[in-house]
């Protein structure tokens, strides 16, 4: 009944950390998957996220069925964080959100719905972007193009290409944005390219989705989002999905948003509904656990300030490790200019590696990138990075 099922070779990273649980040599390091670890190694639990499971379990409450939309306080956080809390669009009633199934889910619920209603438009990705970005806007069923965006030769944004490339699109073509912390690079545009960028969407009718999986691990939590700011200021209508998986460290909970930003308050309330009805026809409802994390969280100002100061460490951790990484090849490859981990932001780098040298990486040093040379960042600490340092400075030799 089955032998004309396609073959699934699997995702590559998520393959990847299986290949490396397998590893049983006790140096390994997994510099593929993008989760943070603190400075010992280990996935952290949140202080903020501790108290409110305390509470949570101490109530001992039944456990309901969730709205299609989400807990109103865990949209309310979403908008919060995005657009600021004195947002017009917000006030206005012109931003549609929804709770989703983590930041996966989001792009999932906004796909369907942009398919449903701009059938002929072609979505364009930056080149490079995460593979998931691609999947899920073909499983949709939109064919996937890529706009120039990342220079192997210099290690920056191709602007000029990129901006000439997106003038040639036509109106309500969709164009897939990286707000902060590109993914896989870690190169991102300064905010006067953002203006430029932003001012063509808007005089080409262009359909603008900005995904920001990493607000707060770039520059901090309001300068990571200036992008998404911006395109409210010059009344753009755009979708931006969002996830805590990162800045909460609630990976599993699947902790999600997607937010509308509609011309107006009647509009806004016609794409919620459909917003509401694609979740109804692909999985029904949220998970209550992790929103309910994130609405206490967001919402007591106490546990508010606190995770604000543990995203800020975390971030503050990342850099330093950038910076140590920098200072160790320095002194181990003389001669070459590896500032380019310091300029790049969030939690991952592309390190410059062709294949041959990360398969190297692996096979001698059990140290684990993804082929295209992306590392992850927080996957360095203080005990392993000399280690590192020097693995990477030998196949560079």
């Amino acid at each position: 009944m089955f032998k004309h099922v396609d073959y699934y070779a699997g995702d590559p990273i998520l393959s990847l950390v299986e290949t490396f649980k397998q590893d049983e040599r006790p140096n390994k390091v997994n510099l593929g998957i993008g989760v943070y670890y603190t400075d010992e190694g280990k996935l952290p639990l949140l202080d903020c996220v501790k108290t409110v499971e305390d509470e949570i379990a101490a109530a001992h409450t039944p456990r309901a069925y969730l709205p299609m939309e989400g807990l109103a306080g865990y949209r309310k956080a979403c908008q919060n964080l995005l657009f600021g809390e004195n947002s017009e669009a917000v006030a206005a009633g012109r931003v549609a959100t929804i709770q989703t199934l983590g930041g996966s889910g989001a792009l999932k619920v906004g796909a369907d719905f942009l398919r449903k209603y701009f059938p002929k438009a072609k979505v364009y990705v930056s080149d490079p972007t995460w593979g998931n970005h691609i999947g899920i806007f073909e499983g949709a069923g939109f064919e996937v193009c890529a706009y120039p965006y990342y220079s192997k030769n210099h290690g920056g944004v191709r602007f000029e290409k990129m901006t000439e490339f997106l003038k040639g699109l036509p109106e309500h073509d969709i164009v897939l944005l990286h707000p902060c912390c590109h993914n896989p690079t870690g190169v991102d545009l300064s905010p006067a390219q953002w203006d430029e960028v932003l001012d063509i969407i808007k005089n080409r009718k262009l359909i603008a989705f900005m995904d920001i999986a990493y607000q707060g691990l770039g520059d901090g939590l309001e300068q990571d989002a200036y992008a998404i700011r911006r395109a409210e200021e010059i009344g753009l209508s755009f979708f931006v999905s969002n996830s805590f998986s990162k800045n909460l460290s609630l990976y599993g909970e699947r902790v999600g948003g997607l937010s509308a930003v509609c011309p107006d308050k009647e509009q806004a309330e016609l794409v919620y509904g459909q917003l509401k009805f694609t979740v109804r026809r692909i999985y029904s409802s949220p998970p209550s656990h992790g929103g309910n994390v994130v609405d206490k969280v967001m919402n007591t100002p106490e546990l508010y300030k606190q995770w604000t100061q543990e995203v800020e460490s975390m971030r503050q951790r990342i850099a330093l490790m950038r910076t140590q990484l920098v200072a160790v090849l320095n002194e181990k490859v003389p001669g070459r200019d590896f500032s380019y981990f310091t300029k790049q932001r969030g939690m991952f780098s592309f390190t410059g590696l062709n294949p041959e040298q990360v398969d190297r990486l692996r096979n001698e040093f059990a140290v684990y990138l993804v082929k295209s040379g992306r590392m992850c960042v927080a996957g360095l600490n203080s005990k392993n990075i000399d280690y590192i340092a020097n693995a990477f400075a030998e196949v560079l030799r």
